[in-house]
């Protein structure tokens, strides 16, 4: 057997762990396993690469290796579950990057070699505009989420946006009728680069899940991409499953809030209030309760569904939350946890917070399946979570109409921990806090859940 057919046969080995890595990754009870052979599959195709004897020098291999394993322990080691969306958001953006470096080295040595043709300068020409478009993008939704930076408004941002993206294909032609002159490469990469920020910027923070599952997708389109470049057959499929991933991602998330892509990239962000106004729903409506009230009522609850949401994270309360389970658990209740699609700032993103906390992935129903059950559910504890709990979405008109919901005002008792009543990213008041079954224990989600499991060891 050749080399050549050595690394052929670790690109299929590789590609298959892929496939079996992304299909554990569906669900949560796999997701670790998919994650493992994912891995796995890289470390093979890295090792059998290594074999191509055109590689240039092992010592720069080994010094990126050493560069980029220091950064990864360390962002591992202190980035907070509360930035996990930010990190996923830069990974994003220096994917695309990277394949825009790459693909850009790749074309000018085939250029200089005369051995370039269509596919590879139409291949580069579309790395270089989806991975400039996904780095800056990245970058924007990065600051956006880490709430430094809200982004200048661009006047006529759809005007502009349409302007900018004929300008790039025009560029990606002449990319391809004239592969010798380099400057039509970069100028793809600058038009992309502008286009990735004017298309971001204006997109509210209720949308960013959405836009996180995008560039995903274009950070994998773009690898893609960068592997009819390299002439790379792994490439092209891993970048494949990534993009086709992240589309069916978007596609879901789109769904859960009742947006379309469209509506998210190139339409107003829905107006937030919807002339509500919260002085009204709450006045003298809101029932305040405590730690040893909330206790009592939990002790003789046959069924308790968690509803997490972003102020878990903020609040680090998933341990806390883990310990009260066990406390219930112990004293004969059945615990669930309630998972909205876009609960938190990325996908999945509860249930990563969870999952670090040992908790167990049975205990985890989607919103389809949990929904039915609320009417036989003796208390819903609602930790931190807002818009994806307000029954307003179930009305025709409104920033969230249509979203679909979490049902937890039809359950017996609800109970919902929160610093106060302000709104979520939709900006509008929720009648479930002043709802007649209702009851609201304000303050820090971490320590309003740690007061309860102790008054609910001494009831």
């Amino acid at each position: 057997m050749s080399v050549d057919d050595f690394i052929g046969l670790g690109y299929l080995v590789a590609a298959a762990l892929f496939v079996l890595g992304l299909k554990g990754l569906g669900k949560p009870r796999t997701a670790v396993r998919g994650n493992q052979l994912g891995a796995l599959g890289m470390l093979v195709a890295v090792l059998v690469t290594l074999l191509d004897r055109e590689i240039v020098s092992f010592w720069q291999l080994a010094i990126g290796l050493g560069i980029g394993a220091a950064l990864g322990v360390l962002l591992a080691l202190r980035v907070e579950m509360t930035a996990m969306p930010q990190l996923v958001a830069l990974f994003n953006g220096f994917g695309g990057l990277a394949s825009v470096l790459v693909a850009a080295a790749s074309f000018f040595e085939a250029v200089g070699r005369g051995s370039d043709d269509l596919q590879v300068s139409l291949a580069a020409a579309l790395t270089a505009l989806i991975g400039a478009l996904t780095f800056t993008g990245s970058i924007i939704a990065f600051t956006k989420l880490n709430e430094s930076w809200d982004g200048p408004t661009v006047p006529a941002a759809r005007i502009v946006n349409i302007v900018l993206t004929v300008l790039s294909a025009v560029a990606v032609i002449a990319v391809v009728a004239d592969p010798d002159e380099r400057l039509w490469f970069w100028l793809v990469v600058a038009i992309a680069a502008v286009l990735g920020v004017t298309i971001t910027s204006p997109i509210g923070g209720a949308d960013m899940p959405v836009v996180i599952a995008l560039l995903n997708s274009f950070s994998g389109l773009a690898a893609a991409a960068a592997g009819f470049v390299l002439d790379n057959s792994l490439l092209i499929i891993a970048g494949a499953l990534v993009g086709a991933s992240g589309l069916i991602l978007t596609a879901i998330m789109t769904k859960a809030m009742n947006r379309t892509l469209v509506e998210v990239l190139f339409g107003d962000a829905p107006a937030s209030g919807g002339g509500m106004d919260a002085d009204e729903v709450y006045a003298g409506k809101v029932t305040s309760t405590s730690a040893d009230e909330v206790a009592m009522i939990l002790d003789t609850a046959e069924r308790v569904v968690i509803v997490p949401g972003y102020g878990l994270a903020v609040a680090q309360a998933q341990h806390a939350v883990r310990d009260l389970t066990k406390a219930l658990e112990a004293n004969g209740s059945e615990v669930v946890f309630g998972i909205h699609p876009v609960a938190g700032r990325m996908p999945g993103h509860m249930n990563v917070l969870l999952a670090e906390a040992e908790i167990s992935y049975d205990a985890l129903v989607e919103m389809d399946m949990v929904n039915p059950t609320f009417e036989q559910t003796d208390v819903a504890i609602v930790l931190g979570a807002n818009d994806v709990v307000n029954p307003v979405a179930r009305e025709t008109e409104g920033p969230i109409a249509g979203m679909p919901i979490l049902d937890v005002d039809k359950a017996r008792v609800v109970v919902v921990i929160k610093r106060s009543l302000s709104p979520g990213f939709a900006g509008i008041p929720n009648p479930l806090f002043a709802a007649d079954n209702s009851m609201m224990l304000f303050g820090d989600g971490k320590a309003a859940v740690v007061e309860i499991t102790k008054a609910l060891a001494e009831v």
